[in-house]
């Protein structure tokens, strides 16, 4: 790293830069700033470019080439972020796995994607042909020479991140250095003094499009191993969080929080959430009660289209997940690929810069999530059912695997729930399709809550249209969920058929 080297501001401003070249341009101008926190334990940023050097060293020593992947195993710890950004510097791929998985999935995706070699936790040591590094013993890994030279183009790939599958081997979404040069090219101006609250895991696209900003900046994280609302709270006034990605539930639970008013978090300039349904009464809450901007954006893991929704600025359009980004061309069709009209209903597809390459290894599986329009512009379909208002905000009706067909009747469950979570002996709701010998499929509700099923459902069955009515209620501890806090309808449609 001589005189001539660039500067990280020159490369945040140039059309493309790779996440590992900023980190060392980061540690040059800024090594002694903290770069991630964990615990009590801090890792500087001149710490940082160093680790990755040995990490990359250490790869390329045990014989992964550039362009493999590189699975990694584990809930958050330090060692987990090092494995991550150590393994783009090799110019190798991530390839994070959801400890969620059973050992059979998490053996198939290790051989799905090729990876030679696993990063894992203790608790996750999973039987694979391949060598393992136990990441609570990185360092007795590491070495200490220095790596081969990796430089990476915009279209290799730069992780596979594999979907949240319940049944089955989940497909390995490819995102190119590109897509992600994308997601940190795009944060607001100031990013590079953020401190940036990540309590989601990182092997989800929801933790990695603010943490990797955030060191592509010259930011802050402070990494926790597992969400839990008080701990968040007092790791955000102590460390004076200024950012922050969450999903639904988690603002849930920490709006909920009995102490919640009580902790300082004026240090707050944006909030963003994504990855599931955000009611518009928990947007409006959060908006009351918690410092800085609000952001929900709506998009997919494969990328396509995004819509962002301020919702500081937009408080009638809560209900809503806002309007595409600049940049981002966003349609509704109809089951036969066709465009629907304005004020129409249709399924989401989207195009834009950021956008997956394809699932690895099922191009079948690639095919079926694109759609082109009459240009031959390629498009992604979000599975998603939407309508367009008349000031161009999107209101996401459902998934359209969830969409219930009763009597020959399109039944949308969030229209159920919405009216369901109304009731003040509800807590958490989620509808289902439940099969029915007389109208093919039929609406079954879950609650957590204190009321009686019996009281709620003629409750709610009052307020909804005919073809809308439940079925059945049933009240359950918990409703299932996946670590970014999206309801698993499968699951309770196994479990209560």
């Amino acid at each position: 790293m001589g005189d001539t080297a660039p500067t990280a501001g020159t490369m945040l401003a140039s059309d493309f830069a790779a996440l590992p070249d900023l980190i060392r341009a980061h540690a040059r101008e800024r090594g002694d700033k903290p770069a991630l926190i964990f615990g009590d334990r801090v890792v500087t940023y001149a710490e940082l470019d160093r680790t990755m050097d040995r990490i990359a060293f250490s790869l390329q020593r045990d014989g992964v080439k550039r362009g493999q992947a590189v699975a990694i195993l584990g809930p958050n710890s330090l060692e987990y972020g090092l494995a991550f950004l150590g393994a783009l510097r090799a110019g190798c791929v991530a390839a994070p796995l959801a400890p969620s998985a059973t050992p059979e999935q998490l053996a198939a995706m290790v051989a799905d994607c090729g990876a030679p070699i696993l990063f894992h936790d203790a608790a996750h040591d999973i039987p694979v042909p391949v060598r393992k590094v136990a990441l609570e013993h990185l360092d007795d890994w590491l070495g200490d020479g220095v790596p081969a030279p990796a430089a990476v183009t915009p279209e290799d790939p730069f992780n596979i991140i594999y979907s949240s599958g319940t049944t089955g081997t989940p497909k390995g979404i490819v995102q190119p250095h590109a897509m992600r040069w994308v997601h940190i090219s795009r944060a607001p101006p100031g990013f590079g003094e953020a401190v940036t609250m990540v309590a989601t895991p990182l092997y989800s696209n929801t933790t990695l499009v603010s943490f990797l900003p955030t060191l592509g900046w010259g930011g802050t994280v402070v990494l926790m191993a597992k969400f839990d609302a008080r701990e968040y709270l007092t790791l955000a006034e102590k460390h004076r969080g200024s950012v922050t990605m969450l999903v639904p539930v988690q603002y849930q639970r920490l709006m909920a929080d009995p102490e919640f008013d009580r902790f300082d978090l004026s240090s707050f300039m944006l909030k963003t959430c994504t990855s599931a349904p955000f009611s518009a009464a928990l947007k409006a809450d959060v908006l009351a009660r918690w410092p800085g901007l609000l952001i929900e954006y709506y998009g997919m893991t494969e990328g396509g289209g995004t819509t962002i929704l301020i919702c500081n600025a937009h408080p009638d359009k809560l209900h809503t997940v806002g309007k595409p980004l600049d940049g981002h061309d966003i349609r509704l069709i109809d089951d036969e690929g066709r465009e629907v009209p304005q004020g129409g209903i249709g399924e989401v597809v989207g195009r834009s810069g950021a956008m997956m390459s394809g699932y690895h290894g099922r191009s079948d599986a690639t095919d079926a999530a694109t759609w082109h329009d009459e240009a031959g512009n390629r498009f992604i379909r979000h599975g998603d059912i939407g309508r367009f208002d008349e000031d161009g905000f999107l209101t996401l009706l459902d998934r359209k695997k969830d969409l219930i067909i009763s009597g020959g009747f399109n039944v949308y469950p969030s229209d159920i729930e919405a009216v369901l979570a109304q009731h003040p002996g509800v807590a958490d709701c989620t509808v289902v399709g439940m099969p029915s010998e007389q109208w093919g499929e039929t609406p079954v509700g879950f609650y957590v809550g204190s009321g009686e099923p019996a009281e709620i459902l003629a409750w709610c069955n009052a307020k909804l249209g005919k073809t809308q009515r439940l079925t059945d209620l049933r009240r359950v501890d918990e409703l299932p969920r996946n670590a970014i806090g999206k309801v698993l309808k499968r699951e309770l449609r196994d479990l209560h058929s």
